[in-house]
């Protein structure tokens, strides 16, 4: 505003200065909170944030406690000395690379048995990757729990891989023998484009030893012709997930030998174990760290190992999503098929879960030498949890349902069997 003049005959005169800009005529305009769920708002970095500034706080007192109760009990030497037991023998090394026979079965007799033949050839082969090296563990008294693990999770993994190479190969002729026109890497996907410099292979030009090692070392467990390729190796990306899978590895074997061991020996409690926050550390080690350095180092293009598993508002989204690997080879070779033979989705479903119950038995019973069955009555117990979640419970709801049941869920199955190995080898010194 200005003044002209003050005389009675000549009033002040106004002059705007952008008003509408200034001082503006409407404030308001209609909009939602943004906690409110019809806003659209979904930028919650800070919350997430200050969880895990809470997280870290709270166990920072436990972690004090401990220290200044047990010690330090971080050693890292320790850990190989349950890998090597009898150091002269190395059992869990001779296993791991005695796995190498299953290889050279795999090639015998190439193009000159039956289709009959071969598929007992499979039969057999199969079986012995899961029988031989349980039966070894079991005898052999050298053999650590930690070695057993490892050795049976790595011929668990082969066994995938060579069922996988058995379909996609099965497949690939029997497309040849209905003279198709153009040959596809699988009969149950469809072909993808691969990095413009790779060679196309073709069924049969894919049997070879250096196309089957490169499928048993690949981050995968679906076998394929032509996997996508990534066009080079980038070394910054490389020594980070290096660095990641060193830190994650002193980290969980920290919290183990720090909070895990004195709190089971000692108090016999394993529910009080932070069994989550392992679980936790050894997703993150695995499934981005380990397996994008195999990825990257091999220069394999599919980077999928995992997705937004911890938006789950389903017990069955969850197991879709939080090991991709395992689930695209149960689409693939065990659940469709399934469904193309006319089982209803319930049963296949089921199935499935069965399958997975095996396996994760398998591979806690045996390194431990105890049979409870508690794991594979935990993963069975999925299938009633997963109905009751998707039929009762939605949204975030049917989220903190998934969430309470991974966190008193199978990882305490898990010390469950730990807890009763110690009570029985080392209950009478404690």
């Amino acid at each position: 505003f200005s003044l002209r003049g003050e005389s009675a005959n000549h009033q002040p005169t106004v002059q705007p200065l952008h008003l509408l800009t200034v001082f503006p005529c409407s404030c308001h305009v209609l909009q939602e909170s943004l906690l409110s769920s019809a806003s659209g708002y979904s930028n919650y970095r800070g919350i997430l944030n200050w969880c895990v500034v809470m997280l870290v706080l709270s166990n920072a007192r436990l972690f004090l406690e401990n220290i200044i109760k047990y010690g330090i009990l971080v050693d890292p030497i320790q850990v190989v000395s349950l890998f090597l037991k009898d150091p002269y023998s190395w059992p869990a090394a001779c296993l791991i690379i005695g796995m190498g026979l299953s290889f050279y079965f795999s090639f015998c007799f190439p193009g000159t048995i039956s289709e009959t033949t071969g598929l007992i050839f499979h039969i057999f082969n199969l079986t012995c990757l899961l029988v031989i090296p349980a039966a070894t563990i079991l005898v052999m008294t050298s053999m650590t729990p930690v070695g057993g693990v490892l050795s049976l999770g790595v011929y668990s993994v082969l066994f995938l891989k060579l069922y996988s190479y058995k379909d996609a190969n099965r497949w690939c002729r029997e497309i040849r023998q209905a003279k198709a026109k153009r040959l596809s890497r699988s009969y149950s996907c469809k072909c993808m484009n691969t990095h413009s410099g790779a060679t196309h292979v073709s069924y049969p030009g894919n049997l070879t030893h250096r196309d089957m090692y490169y499928f048993v070392f690949a981050p995968t467990l679906c076998y394929q012709l032509n996997f996508p390729r990534s066009p080079r190796i980038r070394k910054r990306f490389l020594m980070r997930r290096l660095f990641e899978m060193l830190f994650f590895t002193q980290l969980l074997v920290g919290l183990i030998q720090q909070w895990m061991v004195p709190t089971i020996q000692n108090s016999m409690k394993p529910f009080q174990v932070p069994n989550h926050l392992i679980w936790l550390f050894f997703f993150y080690w695995f499934f981005h760290s380990s397996m994008n350095f195999v990825a990257e180092l091999m220069q394999f293009g599919d980077r999928e190992f995992y997705r937004d598993w911890w938006n789950s508002e389903t017990v069955t989204y969850f197991w879709a999503n939080w090991n991709i690997p395992v689930h695209k080879w149960c689409l693939r070779h065990f659940y469709k098929p399934m469904l193309r033979t006319g089982i209803n989705k319930f049963l296949a479903q089921t199935a499935v879960f069965l399958v997975s119950a095996f396996f994760h038995e398998y591979l806690v019973s045996v390194p431990l030498k105890m049979f409870r069955l508690w794991a594979f009555m935990g993963m069975m117990a999925q299938v009633p949890l997963a109905w009751f979640v998707g039929r009762f419970l939605n949204g975030n709801y049917g989220n903190a349902a998934v969430w309470m049941s991974l966190i008193i869920g199978q990882p305490v199955a898990v010390l469950m069997y730990v807890h009763d190995y110690y009570v029985i080898h080392y209950g009478s010194n404690t």
